[in-house]
């Protein structure tokens, strides 16, 4: 009987460290997300401030009563942010998919095919990696320019459709697939690319979408290269539209208008994040996993 009460009691103990531990944690959390959503917050609500109501806050108010929608209307009309928003959608969609053509097959190849100095090949690949991103702008830009493709879409999409940092992601998330699949599949007269397309793919795909995620996203933030290889503004991506609003739009001190432009820009990303996140954990933990 004692026994048995004692063990009520530890278990009754442990059910409250562990809610007090808990308790603390989601705490913490709490605090965290704040700190890291307050940005957000700050941005959305400076961009329904008027511009009169804005520069009379000498302390900073954290709510407004008097919204105003008319900053995101002039983010559209003292500059063209449409015309910027089509160009980064072709700027995008155009790098992402040129970069799977390149590093799928490359990744596959790396993991899969059996060929003379694969290791060497993979090694000096890797070493790519180690050199400085300056030295890289330099020499791309050396050779778009002697192309002739400044003031291009092809400027701006060729230099970014392949990345090693992909290629041995995918490549690591390949190997995981056991080598019988592969194996059987080439007794049944299976192609490499035929096993690439409905075996491996399918298998990988949470990887895949990752990694076109990161590319997509990678795309919508650039901004040294295309600001290095483009002066024309029918050629700006958004990003460099920011500068342009900020230099002939708004003006420097119209930070309303400014914070508008902004939230229009980071919108289409907060939505591809919020409705693929489960996928690009996924893809993420698998890629991180062996064996």
């Amino acid at each position: 009987m004692n026994d048995a009460m004692n063990y009520d009691r530890a278990a009754q103990s442990a059910k409250l460290r562990n809610a007090v531990f808990k308790g603390i944690e989601y705490f913490f959390l709490a605090i965290w997300a704040l700190i890291v959503l307050f940005p957000f917050y700050w941005m959305i609500l400076t961009s329904i401030k008027s511009y009169g109501a804005y520069n009379s806050e000498y302390i900073p108010q954290f709510i407004t009563l008097k919204p105003t929608f008319e900053n995101y209307v002039d983010a559209f009309t003292a500059v063209p942010l449409a015309k910027y928003f089509v160009n980064t959608l072709i700027f995008t969609v155009a790098t992402t998919a040129l970069m799977l053509v390149v590093i799928v097959p490359a990744a596959f190849a790396f993991a899969r095919l059996n060929f003379r100095g694969k290791n060497l090949v993979f090694t000096l690949f890797l070493a790519l990696m180690m050199i400085p991103t300056e030295l890289v702008v330099i020499t791309n830009y050396i050779t778009i320019t002697n192309l002739e493709l400044r003031n291009t879409f092809w400027g701006l999409i060729l230099p970014s459709v392949t990345s090693v940092f992909y290629i041995y992601l995918l490549k690591e998330n390949f190997e995981q697939i056991p080598d019988e699949l592969y194996y059987a599949a080439k007794v049944d007269g299976t192609s490499d690319l035929k096993y690439l397309l409905k075996v491996t793919l399918p298998i990988c795909g949470p990887t895949v979408v990752t990694v076109t995620i990161l590319k997509v996203i990678e795309c919508w933030n650039s901004y040294v290269w295309p600001r290095l290889v483009t002066d024309d503004p029918n050629y700006f991506l958004v990003s460099n539209g920011i500068q342009e609003i900020r230099e002939n739009g708004f003006g420097r001190e119209n930070i309303p208008a400014m914070m508008a432009a902004v939230v229009v820009i980071s919108v289409p990303l907060i939505i591809l994040f919020l409705v693929f996140r489960k996928k690009i954990m996924a893809g993420v933990a698998r890629g991180g996993m062996k064996g």
